[in-house]
């Protein structure tokens, strides 16, 4: 009598890294029959995709909107049977607060029609207000003039290509603001094929930077350029990781890898616990951590290790106000980096923003998320305890939205800290993720991936992950 055939067990990968680039990757190699665990060094999965309670409403705790410059997220949440929870916010948009006299600031409706802050049509009435007539004059020649070799240069920041096509003004009074509140960094510092992809391939086909943001916009599904879900983004992290565990995967928090080596067999992960074995590993860490843990396999990425990413915090406020019920600055108000009378980078009106979340909500309450740390040596605003936070962003939230916030007003609030969960695409991006790519390939069986690496916003991060994981797996079961 014969024994039958034995099967080998797919192949093991660990993944290093639970945020939404790790559980991404994860969905990849679990959907090809894979064998994954799933490694989180802290306390819950989901990364800046996270939520949390206050007055009894389950809110973002990082990331509440996504780019709808493509249907990667909308996609993700179809797969995940949230398809039908995808919304976009009230139209009204959001205002920007800039120096004005003495100090104190003043507050503009931001133009409807750009992209982080670049108009697509220097017409725009409101422009002249924000950035004063001959400023939009120098604006409109961004039609006219030829685009010479701005764009054949191999290493360009956000901000060249705005000064150069639309001048200071309006580099210094609309993108910079919004640069630094939605990503907390200075546009000078940008790689702009990581902050804006596609931009410079359609400033070649349109010839000019209007028309190329116009065209970007005018791409992405009709009525808004960001999307988000009912109930909150924090809802694709909890069914990700559902799905993850309903197809196998094994998932662990609060279990940081300390140790990743090279082993004849494949790879060894030790934690602070035990030592795990995996033909393959995905490092899915903030960057820092990732050139660590690779230091001693691929010594080559040390050279390229990104610098630590200054702390954010983000302080929401549920508070009970009326006045607020009319929106005064539409759905947020983004903050100029010199303003004096505000430390705040951003303030996001929620309920105005979604409309779900005021129905959830109720009249007269309101959720206002604002944002501190914008990674100067000057400002350790982020770095203060929460209760001083929280008095600082009350002070702001009466500010920005011309209304009174008093202590006696807030339901609820809490603080939320973030490290390294804005890694900046500085200048040369593209060169560092191709060298810091070439090594690992030499290595085989790692993949890396991570914000730090694919750059700005969740469709990139996502992209990259699914990529990355779905690239593995193939290798993995072509030798087998």
């Amino acid at each position: 009598m014969s024994r039958g055939k034995q099967v080998d067990p797919a192949p093991a990968v660990v993944v290093l890294g639970g945020g939404i680039a790790g559980l991404c990757a994860a969905r990849e190699l679990t959907a090809a029959g894979l064998r994954v665990t799933v490694l989180e060094a802290s306390a819950t999965f989901g990364g800046s995709v996270a939520g949390h309670e206050l007055a009894g409403l389950t809110l973002d705790a990082g990331a509440e909107s996504f780019s709808t410059r493509s249907d990667t997220v909308p996609a993700l949440a179809r797969e995940l049977g949230l398809g039908a929870l995808v919304r976009t916010p009230n139209p009204a948009g959001a205002w920007l607060y800039l120096p004005g006299q003495e100090g104190r600031g003043q507050a503009f409706p931001l133009p409807a029609s750009g992209l982080l802050g670049i108009p697509a049509d220097v017409r725009d009435p409101g422009l002249t207000a924000l950035i004063g007539r001959a400023a939009t004059v120098r604006a409109g020649l961004d039609r006219a003039l030829p685009l010479g070799g701005l764009l054949n240069q191999e290493q360009l920041s956000l901000g060249a290509v705005v000064r150069a096509r639309m001048g200071a003004e309006v580099l210094k009074r609309l993108v910079a603001p919004v640069v630094g509140g939605v990503l907390s960094a200075d546009p000078d510092d940008l790689d702009v094929d990581a902050a804006v992809p596609g931009l410079r391939a359609m400033m070649r086909r349109h010839r000019s930077l209007g028309a190329a943001v116009g065209a970007m916009r005018a791409a992405a599904p009709a009525g808004t350029a960001v999307a988000g879900l009912e109930g909150g983004m924090h809802q694709l992290t909890s069914a990700l990781t559902q799905r993850l565990e309903r197809d196998g995967a094994a998932l662990h928090h609060s279990e940081a890898a300390r140790n990743l080596a090279r082993t004849p067999e494949g790879w060894s992960i030790t934690t602070s616990s035990r030592t795990l074995t995996a033909d393959a590993v995905v490092v899915a860490t903030d960057g820092p951590t990732a050139v660590d843990l690779l230091a001693s396999t691929v010594p080559r990425i040390q050279e390229d290790r990104p610098a630590v990413v200054p702390a954010v915090a983000l302080v929401s406020l549920v508070v009970d106000v009326p006045q607020l019920d009319a929106a005064p600055r539409g759905t947020g108000v983004l903050v100029a980096r010199n303003v004096a009378d505000v430390r705040a980078k951003a303030l996001t009106h929620a309920t105005a923003k979604w409309p779900w979340l005021a129905a959830a909500a109720g009249p007269g309450n309101h959720v206002l998320r604002l944002s501190f740390g914008r990674g100067a040596d000057d400002d350790d605003t982020a770095r203060l305890p929460d209760d001083e936070l929280q008095s600082i962003a009350l002070h702001d939230a009466s500010v920005l939205l011309g209304v009174d916030i008093s202590p006696s007003d807030v339901v609820d609030w809490d603080v939320v800290r973030w490290t390294n969960a804005l890694p900046h695409a500085t200048l040369g991006h593209r060169d560092r993720v191709a060298r810091i790519r070439a090594a690992a390939a030499n290595e085989g069986g790692v993949e890396i991936t991570g914000a730090w690496l694919a750059g700005t916003g969740l469709v990139s991060v996502i992209d990259n992950a699914r990529d990355r994981g779905a690239a593995l797996a193939r290798r993995l079961l072509a030798g087998r």
